[in-house]
């Protein structure tokens, strides 16, 4: 079977993000990015279904600029087959990527597609949803465990809700985003590494995609958030009772 990832590039989540002055953005300078770390958990799982299945095929896509081949190569080294690269220069907004992903997939039919359920620079938790219901697919959020069938035609997947889990039956293909709980990711060996080199990465530019690039989505100031305020060490639950009551007025 052939299983399609989407893998985004995104700021370490381990960095410190400064808001530009002028609140257009983010500083850049010196920032390490990574991949995002729920594509990254998307990537293990179809690679543990290519050990586990046998004879599947794992197919990187991204978009993005040029600099994106990094995380690419990263997935690739831990032991995708190849990857694809849709280039823009300029950020596009989850609807074009949802459209760009759904013409990859038509090109390249995979039985099943795997996603993070968010990336950590916008969290906007939409692309996976949109690309199963501009392909007329079904679809599992959230997992934390994917079971295949024998026969590969369908899936349980078990996925992470307010009361608990919940097992939901899909029929392939399909489109899954994956939560922080479906699997630990690998390190790429050094082996995988040099692999990673010679193996086929794609550039398409985004305007041979053919699709509707118009941005809806207009981003008008990014602010910090508020500093956090010092702690308080209390000499006794009564003097906390006070504080609470007195100071932050939430009793």
């Amino acid at each position: 079977m052939k299983i399609l990832v989407a893998a985004k590039r995104v700021p370490d989540p381990n960095a410190t993000i400064k808001v530009r002055p002028d609140g257009a953005g983010i500083v850049t300078d010196n920032v390490k990015y990574v991949v995002n770390p729920f594509c990254e958990i998307a990537i293990e799982e179809a690679l543990r279904i290519k050990e586990k299945q046998g004879g599947a095929e794992v197919v990187l896509a991204s978009v993005g600029g040029k600099v994106a081949q990094e995380q690419l190569r990263t997935g690739l080294a831990m032991g995708a087959d190849r990857a694809v690269l849709v280039l823009s220069e300029d950020p596009v907004e989850p609807t074009v990527v949802a459209r760009v992903l759904k013409k990859l997939i038509e090109n390249e039919q995979p039985q099943l597609v795997l996603m993070g359920k968010q990336a950590i620079d916008d969290d906007s938790n939409v692309v996976g949803q949109m690309v199963a219901e501009m392909l007329g697919w079904a679809q599992a959020t959230n997992a934390s465990q994917v079971k295949l069938a024998d026969d590969k035609k369908s899936a349980v997947v078990t996925r992470e809700v307010d009361g608990g889990l919940e097992d939901v039956e899909i029929q392939l293909p399909a489109v899954v985003t994956t939560d922080l709980r479906l699997n630990e990711p690998r390190y790429a060996s050094l082996p995988g590494i040099m692999k990673a080199r010679k193996k086929e990465l794609k550039e398409i530019a985004l305007a041979e995609v053919g699709v509707d690039v118009t941005p809806t989505i207009k981003v008008h100031k990014l602010e910090p958030p508020p500093k956090r305020q010092a702690g308080k060490k209390v000499g006794s639950v009564q003097e906390l009772v006070q504080m609470l009551h007195a100071e932050a007025k939430v009793i």
